[in-house]
C-alpha cells in the first residue's frame, strides 16, 4: 500500500508546474514588485542600481541554492550563452524603449499600445510558432481588451502621444520579445526552469554595470543608502527572483499570446493597485472599462497548435482556456 506522502509527492510537483500555479505566481509577482520597485527607487534614486541589483541578485541566489543542492541549475556554457544573449539584448532594448515611451506619451495612453500587442503576438504565433490562428471568440476578447483599455484611457487621463517613434520602437521589440522567448523556451533544452532564470539575468545584468558606475548621482544616493533602504533593495531583488522563474514557468506552459494576455491582465492589476494606494482616482466608467478587460481576458481562449486542430474556428472543441478548470 503506498502511503499517503509518497502519493501527494506527484500530485505536488504536478500543481507546482501547473499554469493556474504560474500565471498566478506571475500575477502576484507583478503586481507586488512594482509596488516594491516604487519604494525602493523613493528610498535610493539609483533605479539602474536597482535594475542591477535585481538582475545580478536573481542570478547570484539562484546558482547559490543550486550550489547547496536546493534546486537544479544548468551550469554557464558557451553554447547556451550565445543562444540567451539576444534574451538579454531584447529584455535591455524593451526596457530603454519603455522609459523613453512614456517620456512621450502618458501611461494609459501607453497602456493602449500594450493592450493591442496581443493581436499582433496571434499572427506572429501562427507565422513562426506553429499555432493556429484564434477562434472568433478569442479574436472578439483580445478586441474587446484593446476597447477596453482605450476607453479607460479615453476617459481618466489625456489621451496623447507627442512622439511616436519611440512606441513604434518599443512595439516591434516588445512583440519580437514575446516571439523570441517563446521560441528560446520550445527550442534551448535546460534541465530545468532555474536554468533559463539564471541566464537570463545573468547576461542581462553585465552592460547595467557600465550605467550606475558612470553617473555620479547614481554613487552619491550608494554612499547616502540607509539599512532601511538597503532593505528595500533586497526586497526587490526578492521579489525580483520569483517574478523571473514564474514567467518563464509561465511562457513554458502558455502560447506567445496567451503570455501577452496574462501580462495585460497584470496591468490592468497594477493599475486597479494605484488607484487603491496613490492618489489617482478613476472614474466609475474608467473601473468599468477595467472590469471590462478583466472579463474579457477571462473569456479569451489558446489556440492550439496546428498540429493538434484542423481549424481555428472548429467550435472551439480543442481549444485550451488560458487557465485551464
Amino acid at each position: 500500500m503506498t502511503s499517503s506522502s509518497d502519493s501527494s509527492a506527484p500530485d505536488k510537483h504536478t500543481f507546482l508546474s501547473s499554469t493556474p500555479f504560474a500565471v498566478a505566481g506571475y500575477m502576484l509577482c507583478s503586481a507586488t514588485l512594482l509596488i516594491s520597485n516604487k519604494y525602493a527607487v523613493y528610498k535610493v534614486a539609483a533605479p539602474s542600481f536597482i535594475l542591477f541589483s535585481q538582475l545580478m541578485g536573481t542570478a547570484l541566489v539562484v546558482r547559490l541554492f543550486a550550489s547547496l543542492g536546493k534546486i537544479q541549475c544548468d551550469p554557464l556554457e558557451k553554447e547556451k550563452s550565445l543562444k540567451f544573449l539576444p534574451v538579454a539584448l531584447i529584455f535591455l532594448a524593451t526596457i530603454f524603449s519603455n522609459m523613453k515611451s512614456l517620456q512621450y506619451a502618458n501611461v494609459e495612453t501607453f497602456m493602449v499600445f500594450r493592450f493591442s500587442t496581443p493581436l499582433v503576438v496571434s499572427i506572429a504565433d501562427y507565422l513562426f510558432l506553429g499555432r493556429r490562428l484564434p477562434s472568433p471568440r478569442s479574436w472578439a476578447c483580445l478586441f474587446a481588451l484593446l476597447v477596453g483599455a482605450v476607453g479607460y484611457a479615453t476617459t481618466d487621463s489625456s489621451f496623447h502621444v507627442k512622439g511616436y517613434t519611440f512606441c513604434a520602437i518599443w512595439y516591434v521589440i516588445f512583440c519580437l520579445d514575446q516571439i523570441y522567448l517563446k521560441h528560446i523556451t520550445n527550442t534551448v533544452k535546460m534541465d530545468s526552469n532555474w536554468g533559463r532564470v539564471f541566464y537570463s539575468n545573468f547576461l542581462a545584468s553585465l552592460p547595467l554595470v557600465f550605467t550606475f558606475v558612470n553617473d555620479p548621482g547614481e554613487i552619491e544616493a550608494l554612499k547616502a543608502m540607509s539599512f532601511s533602504a538597503g532593505m528595500a533593495v533586497f526586497l526587490s531583488v526578492a521579489l525580483g527572483v520569483g517574478m523571473s522563474y514564474f514567467a518563464w514557468l509561465a511562457r513554458s506552459l502558455l502560447s506567445a499570446a496567451s503570455f501577452t494576455v496574462v501580462g495585460n491582465v497584470c496591468k490592468v492589476l497594477t493599475i486597479a493597485i494605484n488607484v487603491m494606494l496613490w492618489d489617482k482616482h478613476a472614474s466609475a466608467f474608467g473601473i468599468g472599462c477595467l472590469m471590462f478587460c478583466l472579463t474579457a481576458a477571462y473569456f479569451y481562449q489558446q489556440a492550439p497548435m496546428r498540429s493538434d486542430a484542423k481549424d481555428s474556428d472548429d467550435g472551439g472543441q480543442s481549444m485550451k482556456s488560458l487557465l485551464p478548470k
